[in-house]
């Protein structure tokens, strides 16, 4: 019999896929952007699919649930407030003392109140876990202890587990159990630790989507104005490669005066960097062919299926890939919350 899971910010199904591929049935998911319902629709990953607000729930949708029910509370609120960037923003609040952070980590915990699955997963970015974020992971961990769950967290990175991306996530398990959740050992290694596989990369994931057609498909020109600096990047570097600091005989840049994502090229013999939620035609990675990635490629870095199904416009279709959990990531946690369950 399969373990039941409520998924919530559930986008596109990255961390739904991988959840029912660690064999948990996902018996409700939920998301408000309508792009991502048609997608996570498509794909069959739930038959009960609620599009709205967190602020909704619990609500009629979730009634025909009772205590104990479910098995696992599965999501990752929306990251900006917690997101590296933000503090680059002084003019944004952060953390919780952001609007949209207090109001979906609210109705993450009040979901996970109404519902007290067995566990729950939350995930989120590392800028969760700083120091400048106190108050909502204490939050979370004190009204986690509330409902009776044991908790602990870990930030993970995806390299580890098979991803060929090196990307960065927080995840936080609880158990309603006097044991401790233990995180899964990682399966791979980029320093040759003896016994694990060497770090996927990102060559192996996509080399042979690199035809001559996408090799001139104008539509995905990279680097704007700046498109023949990117030409002389080497591969895995970015417009620190033009700054006095590095060594560069004719600087074009100030150092870290850009986003460390400013012609940010990747190496086909490595992880690719982190994919972003936003396609731009001068922040990374690019392809080391000097080009924006396509879907396609940009799918195979997180771990979906070639055939996945992504609704709207090619911005809309990276947005949602570039927010989601990489599959193959929310596999390996999810096979061992299953197996502690």
């Amino acid at each position: 019999m399969s373990l039941r899971c409520v998924s919530l910010f559930s986008g596109t199904g990255g961390m739904d896929l991988g959840l029912s591929r660690a064999g948990f049935d996902v018996v409700f998911a939920s998301d408000l952007d309508e792009r991502c319902a048609e997608s996570h629709k498509a794909n069959e990953l739930s038959d009960n699919f609620y599009l709205g607000s967190v602020d909704d729930l619990p609500g009629a949708q979730l009634d025909v649930f009772r205590p104990g029910d479910i098995d696992l509370l599965a999501g990752g609120p929306p990251c900006p407030p917690y997101s590296k960037s933000r503090f680059y923003r002084q003019n944004m609040p952060r953390g919780i003392d952001d609007p949209i952070g207090d109001a979906t980590l609210n109705g993450y915990l009040r979901v996970l109140d109404h519902l007290r699955p067995r566990a729950f997963l939350f995930e989120n970015v590392p800028g969760f876990s700083y120091k400048k974020h106190a108050a909502a992971l204490d939050k979370l961990e004190a009204l986690a202890d509330t409902y009776g769950y044991r908790t602990t967290w870990q930030v993970i990175n995806a390299a580890d587990y098979g991803v060929p991306q090196k990307r960065e996530r927080f995840f936080m398990v609880g158990l309603r159990s006097p044991q401790e959740f233990k995180f899964p050992a990682p399966t791979h290694s980029g320093t040759g630790t003896p016994g694990l596989l060497p770090w996927a990369t990102a060559g192996e994931a996509i080399d042979d989507l690199d035809t001559e057609e996408a090799a001139h498909d104008k539509g995905h020109f990279a680097g704007g104005q700046h498109h023949s600096l990117l030409c002389e990047v080497p591969p895995g570097d970015n417009y620190l490669y033009f700054t006095e600091k590095r060594g560069h005989p004719d600087p074009k840049f100030e150092w870290r005066s850009r986003y460390w994502s400013f012609l940010l090229k990747l190496d086909p013999d490595r992880p690719s960097w982190t994919i972003q939620a936003r396609r731009s035609n001068n922040m990374g990675p690019f392809h080391w062919r000097n080009r924006i990635l396509r879907i396609e490629e940009v799918k195979r870095l997180q771990t979906f299926p070639d055939d996945w199904v992504l609704a709207g416009t090619i911005e809309q279709q990276w947005r949602q890939v570039g927010n989601a959990v990489p599959p193959l990531l929310a596999q390996a946690v999810g096979t061992a919350i299953a197996e502690q369950l």
